[in-house]
């Protein structure tokens, strides 16, 4: 397999996650997009999107990290990652969705200003939008160790790398002690492994 990723996404870093929790062997392939690198006729064949992460896995290619977890989870790690029953399944899936809106759109945004690699926005909607997800999470964590299924599933990785890096954003976890120790959880969990 390999991944095409960037050094800067939280959205790679969830995949890159996932693989090695399953132990899954890959090869990781880093773009600069300051050099245009996302944006190459070659790389557009695989996403057209022009963004990482990028999983190809033999003939198949998926773009996107929800679908990237999602093939990964289903191909490899029969029910523990992804459940299949419908109730499991749509408690995993609504977590999925708040990592790809209050978390990426607020969290992420958010430190994307502060440490230099958005440039264009508005902070404190980011902020303040960031501040509701991990309200969200407080809530449920604060009485689940896990957000999904009574263990961790992609859910949590999903939900857990722009999570982690929220103070780089001004976003610190002081006022929510259950997403800090939640946090501690999923990097001790087998085959954790660390940004690039």
């Amino acid at each position: 397999m390999k991944l095409y990723i960037t050094t800067t996404s939280g959205n790679a870093w969830k995949v890159r996650l996932l693989l090695s929790m399953l132990k899954q062997k890959f090869e990781t392939i880093t773009l600069e997009p300051k050099n245009g690198e996302n944006k190459t006729p070659d790389f557009l064949k695989l996403n057209p999107r022009g963004q990482v992460p990028v999983l190809v896995d033999g003939e198949q290619v998926f773009w996107d990290s929800t679908a990237c977890l999602v093939y990964l989870a289903r191909k490899y790690g029969g029910e523990q990652w992804l459940p299949t029953d419908a109730i499991g399944m749509a408690k995993v899936q609504q977590w999925l969705a708040l990592s790809n809106n209050e978390l990426h759109y607020g969290l992420q945004w958010a430190r994307g200003v502060k440490i230099g690699i958005r440039n264009i926005g508005d902070y404190n909607e980011y902020a303040a939008y960031g501040r509701n997800g991990l309200a969200v999470l407080e809530g449920r964590l604060k009485s689940n160790d896990w957000l999904a299924c009574g263990r961790p599933t992609i859910a949590d990785l999903a939900c857990y790398c722009y999570t982690s890096v929220s103070p780089e954003g001004g976003l610190p976890h002081d006022t929510c002690p259950s997403v800090a120790a939640w946090v501690k959880r999923v990097e001790a969990l087998p085959g954790w492994i660390k940004r690039v």
